[in-house]
């Protein structure tokens, strides 16, 4: 074999084997960053099951809260005529209210391993004004007046529907994002 057909022999094959290292880089690069990628959107997948658990967390505080208040109130109407089973239905739903806030600090702290703590402290926030509101309206009370009672129920009310406004504004950025 001449020295010519040799070089072109050995040009070739470095040629070829040039080729092959960029296809396989470049097959390398493709595939880590669809990894990669996959990896964020089940990352936001799971920030967005988070979300919606805390969500319905919030939801149900929401809902126990609706009747405690509308319980309460009642009582307060109705003072010392108020019926027994009504007071057991009350002293139910404050237990069912009770294990519900327990599950609200389970949300907050899963807020928090989010980053979320602007959320975080709009839900504080709400289950401090229901607290409040728990300390202000209570069975046996008789000085307050039901502009108060609205007044404190309008406030939690308030503060709710900021988180929910703080968490949509959330779930659609992570919503756009996956």
């Amino acid at each position: 074999m001449d020295l010519e057909t040799f070089f072109q022999i050995t040009d070739t094959s470095i040629k070829m084997g040039m080729g092959a290292l960029i296809a396989a880089f470049c097959a390398w690069f493709i595939l880590r960053r669809s990894a990669q990628n996959q990896f964020n959107q089940q990352r936001e997948m799971r920030r967005l099951q988070i979300l919606e658990q805390v969500s319905s967390q919030v939801g149900t505080v929401t809902h126990i809260f609706a009747k405690y208040s509308s319980l309460v109130v009642e009582s307060i109407q109705f003072g010392e005529r108020w019926p027994a089973p009504r007071r057991q239905e009350l002293d139910s739903v404050n237990a069912e209210l009770v294990e519900e806030f327990k599950k609200l600090a389970d949300a907050e702290a899963k807020l928090l391993m989010l980053g979320e703590k602007n959320l975080e402290r709009v839900l504080r926030l709400y289950g401090a004004r229901i607290a409040v509101y728990r300390k202000q309206v209570f069975v046996g009370r008789q000085d307050i007046t039901p502009e108060q009672i609205t007044a404190l129920k309008s406030s939690v009310n308030q503060v709710r529907e900021q988180f929910y406004d703080l968490l949509s504004r959330k779930y659609d950025k992570l919503l756009a994002a996956a």
